[in-house]
C-alpha cells in the first residue's frame, strides 16, 4: 500500500493555511464590474420567489454548492460531516475534497463518507484528473463514487498547483482523451472543475467534446493555490516562484462567459471568489446553474454546524432579494435578466 502519511499531512497543512494565512488571488472575480438593473416595480410578491433547481436528478432549495474542500484527516472528516449536515438541512449541494488518499488507504475513507448525514443532497465525489496519467482508470473513478454514494464525480484540474509543488504531478498530456473514457463508462455524470484559475474557451471545447456533464469554472478572484503552496515551501527561492503567480488566471466572470460561448450545451457551475448571494445571482445571470463557495463555508464549519446553516441561509436570502429586486420569480427568469457592465449603459 502506498504511504499516504505525506498526503494526509499536506491536507492538514492546506486546512490550516486557508484558515490562518492570506491566500487570496491578486486578481478579482470581475463580478464587481457588473450590476443588476433595479426594478422598482417588480410585479411579483417576495413570497412567490422560487430559487429551487434540479441538478443530476436532485432537487435543491437554492443554487448553492458547498465546493470541494477537504478529507483525509480526522479534522477534515469532522468538517465534512458538519458541512453535510448543514447541506441536508438547507437543501443545497456539496462536493468533497480529493479522495485519492482514501483510495490508497481505506482507513481514511470515513473522513469522506457523509451520505448518512445527508441522504437527500446532491453529493459529488472528487479526484484529480491528472491521476488518470499516473495509473488511475475508470475503476478508481467508480470506487470514489461508490465510496461516498455520490451522484456525480468531479475531476479537478490543478496544473498550476502541481507545478508549484516540489512533489507535484505534472504529466497533463493526453488527459482529454482519458476524461472522455471516464465520461463514456462511468454511470454518473462527470463534472470537470478548475481549482482557482478558470476555464478557457479552448479547454471548454475540449471538455464538451469529451462528454462532460458540467464545467465548474473555479475562476481567479478567490483562493490562489499557488499562494497556499507558497506557505508550505521550504526555501525562499521556491516561495518567490510561487508568489510570482498570484495574479495568474481567468477571472470568474470572464470564465463563465467563455464557457457559455464555447460549450453552450454543458451545465456551468460558477466558483472562484464568490462571497455572497449577490455574486451567485450575478453568475446565474451570466449563465451559470449553481454558485459554489469554499472559504466562507470552511470558516463557518470551523465554528459549528449552526454557523454553516446560518451562512447558507444568509446566502440564499441574498439570492432571493436579488431576484425580487429585478422582478425574477424563478432562476430561469433570473438567467434571462440583463446585467450592466461598467462603461456600458
Amino acid at each position: 500500500m502506498p504511504d499516504t502519511s505525506f498526503t494526509s499531512s499536506r491536507k492538514a497543512d492546506h486546512i490550516r493555511i486557508n484558515l490562518e494565512e492570506d491566500v487570496q488571488s491578486g486578481l478579482t472575480t470581475g463580478l464587481e464590474r457588473y450590476r443588476f438593473v433595479h426594478e422598482a416595480l417588480p410585479e411579483i410578491d417576495f413570497e412567490q420567489i422560487d430559487c429551487s433547481v434540479s441538478v443530476f436528478g436532485r432537487q435543491l432549495n437554492a443554487p448553492v454548492l458547498i465546493s470541494s474542500m477537504t478529507g483525509g484527516t480526522d479534522r477534515a472528516g469532522m468538517i465534512n460531516r458538519l458541512l453535510a449536515e448543514a447541506a441536508q438541512q438547507c437543501g443545497v449541494a456539496m462536493g468533497v475534497g480529493s479522495q485519492r488518499a482514501a483510495l490508497e488507504n481505506p482507513e481514511l475513507q470515513s473522513s469522506f463518507q457523509v451520505r448518512s448525514y445527508a441522504p437527500d443532497i446532491l453529493l459529488l465525489a472528487n479526484l484529480g484528473a491528472v491521476q488518470l496519467n499516473y495509473g488511475y482508470t475508470v475503476d478508481e473513478c467508480k470506487r470514489a463514487v461508490e465510496m461516498i454514494e455520490a451522484d456525480g464525480l468531479i475531476l479537478h484540474l490543478n496544473s498550476m498547483q502541481e507545478a508549484i509543488q516540489p512533489e507535484g504531478d505534472t504529466r497533463f498530456a493526453g488527459l482529454a482523451r482519458k476524461i472522455e473514457k471516464v465520461c463514456r463508462e462511468l454511470s454518473v455524470p462527470v463534472v470537470v472543475k478548475e481549482v482557482g484559475w478558470g476555464i478557457s474557451k479552448r479547454t471548454a471545447r475540449l471538455l464538451a467534446e469529451a462528454g462532460v456533464a458540467a464545467i465548474d469554472v473555479a475562476g481567479a478572484g478567490g483562493t490562489s493555490w499557488t499562494q497556499v503552496e507558497m506557505y508550505r515551501l521550504p526555501t525562499e527561492r521556491q516561495r518567490r516562484v510561487a508568489a510570482a503567480f498570484r495574479r495568474w488566471g481567468i477571472p470568474t466572470s470572464e470564465s463563465i462567459s467563455m464557457v457559455r460561448q464555447a460549450a453552450p450545451d454543458v451545465l456551468v457551475f460558477a466558483s472562484g471568489g464568490l462571497r455572497d448571494g449577490v455574486d451567485i445571482a450575478k453568475c446565474i445571470a451570466l449563465g451559470a446553474t449553481l454558485g459554489g463557495m469554499a472559504g466562507p463555508f470552511l470558516k463557518a464549519a470551523n465554528q459549528s454546524v449552526e454557523e454553516v446553516v446560518d451562512t447558507i441561509e444568509e446566502i440564499s436570502r441574498e439570492i432571493r432579494i436579488c431576484m425580487f429586486g429585478v422582478g425574477a420569480a424563478s432562476l430561469r427568469a433570473l438567467s434571462e435578466t440583463p446585467l450592466i457592465r461598467e462603461g456600458e449603459a
